[in-house]
């Protein structure tokens, strides 16, 4: 009889992609072949990826050098505003300039992302109905990675901003029966070399 099990989910952002989005970089599908040969060390069974080409193809690259491992393209693990702050909600200080950053994507981003964010929650988040545990790879982009970090730490709404990630970075949660979500990591690159780390990262945060 199947019972609940734990979730463990791998979230990566994908690789470095080209100035277009349209494709991966050299060193972008250098990322990726890295981040795959650190997560064939695991027991991933299944990736999901975004519709965008920069997620698809990081999922793809690793997906090639894994075996038996399921692969499908997801909306709500695509690229949008999981949700757009009342400007009382946040740190006064610096509310306008986040509201301001924030309209300067496009209005479908910001009107689609609250309902995708709610799916992507309900797809990804919590513990599965299935005997053993299980361990999916989640390819997405940064506000995705930052909105469900967010909730994993029951952390107001708005806080997904200011959760930066870099390309093929690893973070990971575990959703475990009858316990509060953990984040075991979050934006690890130790499967990168130096030169390989922190793309996709504001240049003045970069260390």
């Amino acid at each position: 009889m199947t019972g609940t099990a734990t979730r463990y989910l791998y979230l990566a952002r994908h690789a470095e992609a080209s100035p277009d989005e349209k494709q991966l970089t050299d060193k972008g599908r250098r990322q990726a072949a890295l981040l795959d040969a650190r997560l064939q060390r695991g027991p991933i069974s299944a990736i999901c990826h975004g519709p965008l080409p920069r997620a698809a193809e990081t999922a793809r690259l690793i997906r090639d050098q894994l075996d038996n491992v399921s692969i499908r393209s997801s909306e709500s693990a695509g690229d949008y505003i999981p949700y757009m702050p009342q400007k009382e909600e946040l740190p006064a200080q610096s509310a306008d300039a986040m509201l301001s950053r924030l309209l300067q994507f496009p209005a479908e981003e910001r009107e689609d992302g609250p309902e995708l964010a709610r799916r992507a929650l309900t797809r990804f988040t919590g513990p599965v109905r299935a005997a053993e545990p299980r361990h999916e790879l989640v390819v997405t982009h940064n506000f995705l990675i930052g909105w469900l970090v967010r909730d994993a730490l029951d952390a107001p709404k708005w806080r997904w901003m200011g959760l930066d990630h870099a390309n093929a970075a690893l973070t990971v949660i575990r959703y475990a029966p009858g316990r509060p979500a953990s984040v075991l990591f979050y934006n690890d690159l130790g499967h990168l070399p130096e030169e390989l780390r922190w793309t996709g990262f504001p240049s003045g945060l970069r260390i």
